[in-house]
Formats: C-alpha cells, structure tokens, sequence
C-alpha cells in the first residue's frame, strides 16, 4: 500500500509541474504538502487494493507537510479499518 501512496503523490506532483526525488525513500524525506485533494487521489487508489470504502475519519484534517507524514498517520488508520472490516488478517 505504501507504494500506491507514493505512486498517487508522484502523479499529483507530475499534473502540478513538480519535480520530486526519483527514489521512494528521498521522496517520503521530502517537503511535498499533501493536501486534501493529494488525500483524495491517494484514498481512491488504496480503497481497490483494501475492498471497500474508508471514512473520512482515516485522514488528518490540515494535510501533511511530507509524504512521510502522511505514510506515517494513514497507514495505521487503514490498517484499523482493515481489521474492523476484514479481522487480523493482513
């Protein structure tokens, strides 16, 4: 799931002209402001993978001022909502 995120944020950057770090781990150090509409594109790429729909409870308001931060808080969210749906089994 990580690498959809990354993937959702290098194509954000690509539509806005921006150029990040070419490798993952350069990129989720980097200031790189995810904001909500980056959230968004994120969240309909992760929800395929998972199999269902997340709440809005699994993103933090205001945004993230890295991809490492958002990777950091979103990850543990879905995983939660993953258990309630699906159990333990990841």
């Amino acid at each position: 799931m990580r690498s959809e995120i990354i993937q959702a944020v290098r194509d954000e950057a690509s539509i806005k002209g921006i150029t990040l770090p070419t490798s993952d781990v350069d990129l989720a150090k980097a200031t790189f402001q995810v904001d909500s509409l980056v959230v968004v594109s994120i969240l309909c790429v992760v929800e395929p993978v998972v199999g269902f729909e997340l709440p809005e409870s699994v993103v933090r308001t205001g945004g993230y001022r890295s991809v490492d931060s958002a990777l950091y808080q979103l990850l543990p969210r879905i995983e939660a909502q993953w258990k309630k749906r699906k159990g333990d089994n990841l």
